[in-house]
């Protein structure tokens, strides 16, 4: 396991668990604390540089699962599923199930963001991560990147509806709760709540957000997520996982992250996300969609 620090404090760990074998590259993070000494100092070029220079905060390059050379039939379906993902405009749920190709240079892909993240902002996000992973992991059939809005990964094999809790990290607030008896009994209410919330929802979206308040005032704020492929019982069984790593990870901290492919949950003593974004009642559930084109027409399998 590497540990990696930030001048703010947090922390980022990975993996914790692998459930495949995996060559897993750990990089540094964007830097909370100093990003927001920064916006202060020149809010408004910060402002523009955050949105255009988006910092990933981790990123694995899987070799166990083969590499491709540069202009492979398989890179040819890589650039091209990566663009149709980030470009598609029919979608504005946040979540992308795209694959392209056939047999062995099949190319699987998912895109997932944030249920607070608009649409525009979520085909950007996924626009940069498909960029940098490519140039992160130039050559591994398998890959993941993750944002603070979205989470891209891909790969040579079907990766639709499977459980997957690695790669994956987790991040811990530098500051420690007061009273943490009690406070931990509020955020341990709290996830629960969400876990059920989450995983009770579509096939577009798996996504819960709150807060509760312990009874010196500590207000703490909770987001958890699923791939919304995962059937009810596997996004509950992802965040009962990521929830039980929370004594390992972040102990007594006032927030913290575990990350993974599959589900996320996220809680600190601010509130860090905006309100959920609407689905529109009519869009109907995705199916997974091969890219591969006859006369340039998306086919859904």
């Amino acid at each position: 396991m590497k540990l990696i620090e930030g001048n703010s404090g947090y922390k980022v760990k990975a993996p914790f668990m692998i459930r495949r074998k995996a060559s897993v590259n750990v990089v540094p993070y964007s830097d909370y604390g100093m990003g927001a000494v920064s916006c202060m100092l020149l809010f408004f070029l910060c402002g523009v540089l955050s949105q255009a220079n988006a910092q990933y905060l981790f990123q694995s390059c899987d070799n166990s699962n083969g590499n491709y050379t540069a202009n492979s039939t398989y890179n040819t379906n890589l650039i091209t599923l990566l663009s149709n993902l980030s470009s598609n405009t029919e979608i504005n749920y946040g979540f992308y199930n795209f694959s392209h190709g056939q047999n062995a240079d099949k190319v699987s892909a998912i895109g997932l963001c944030r249920g607070d993240v608009e649409p525009n902002e979520c085909r950007s996000c996924l626009k940069d991560a498909g960029g940098n992973i490519t140039q992160l992991c130039p050559n591994q059939k398998e890959a993941t990147i993750y944002y603070d809005n979205c989470m891209l990964r891909y790969s040579n094999h079907s990766i639709f509806g499977v459980l997957d809790i690695s790669p994956d990290f987790y991040m811990a607030n530098p500051n420690n709760a007061t009273e943490v008896v009690e406070f931990n009994r509020v955020l341990d209410d709290l996830l629960r709540e969400l876990k059920g919330k989450a995983a009770s929802g579509d096939s577009r979206r798996k996504y819960a957000t709150d807060n509760d308040t312990t009874m010196n005032f500590q207000t703490i704020y909770g987001l958890l997520q699923c791939s919304p492929d995962l059937t009810q019982t596997d996004c509950n069984d992802c965040l009962d996982e990521a929830i039980t790593r929370i004594p390992t990870c972040c102990d007594d901290r006032r927030g913290g992250r575990v990350v993974g492919p599959s589900c996320n949950i996220r809680y600190e003593n601010y509130r860090f996300y905006e309100q959920t974004t609407i689905i529109d009642p009519e869009t109907p559930p995705p199916s997974t969609i091969n890219t591969s084109t006859i006369k340039g027409t998306y086919h859904y399998i």
